[in-house]
């Protein structure tokens, strides 16, 4: 049960789309119908407030890091069970939220908050790989996609295997999020920071 409960908590937590929520408290009307329709930071970004951008980019990290944290409190696990599954859960809830007819963000913010929660470590490298690849890229998305598939990696490098088997399902799921991106970047159309893109 104490799985159970920490999926639920982790779904339910991640489920909340702070990237509607802020923006339409701001005046700024539906992200989801700018952009690439995302409810996520990136697509935030362009409705041309960095604030609100680096506001969602928090709390959509907060809604994935607090249920891990809480699962390790509340349901310890020795080989770290029921937080991986808070984990995979909140990011799930956050690409999938029920409040908005199971669809939401791509997923990047949320997997870092819940790295972060599970292996922080891990996450410091993961900020610098994302780092050097948005700088040489200049595409948010190859970058989100390069760190979620080094994430592991980099877990099993640095001895956190506990946080193995989340981060790949956490991958699995960001890549299927990033499928639409994935396309535009085989057809070179995939835009790049600080530009505009079509609905």
């Amino acid at each position: 049960m104490d799985s159970v409960f920490a999926a639920l908590l982790g779904f339910v937590l991640g489920s909340i789309p702070f990237g509607l929520i802020l923006t339409r408290a701001a005046g700024l009307g539906d992200v989801r119908k700018i952009g690439s329709g995302s409810i996520g930071a990136t697509n935030v970004l362009r409705t041309g407030n960095k604030g609100l951008a680096a506001a969602t980019v928090l709390l959509d990290a907060l809604k994935a890091a607090v249920p891990v944290l809480v699962a390790g409190a509340v349901w310890p696990h020795p080989d770290g069970l029921t937080e991986g599954i808070a984990a995979v859960a909140a990011v799930a809830g956050h690409c999938f939220t029920p409040w908005l007819a199971f669809k939401g963000g791509k997923g990047f913010a949320s997997a870092a908050g819940a790295l972060a929660a599970l292996a922080w470590p891990a996450m410091l490298a993961c900020a610098a790989i994302w780092a050097v690849t948005l700088y040489v890229s200049r595409i948010s998305s190859v970058s989100s996609l390069v760190t979620v598939i080094a994430a592991p990696v980099i877990a099993w490098l640095l001895d956190y295997p506990q946080a193995i088997p989340p981060l790949i399902a956490i991958a699995a799921i960001v890549i299927v999020q990033h499928r639409a991106n994935i396309g535009r970047l085989m057809r070179g159309e995939e835009p790049k920071v600080g530009s505009s893109a079509k609905p």
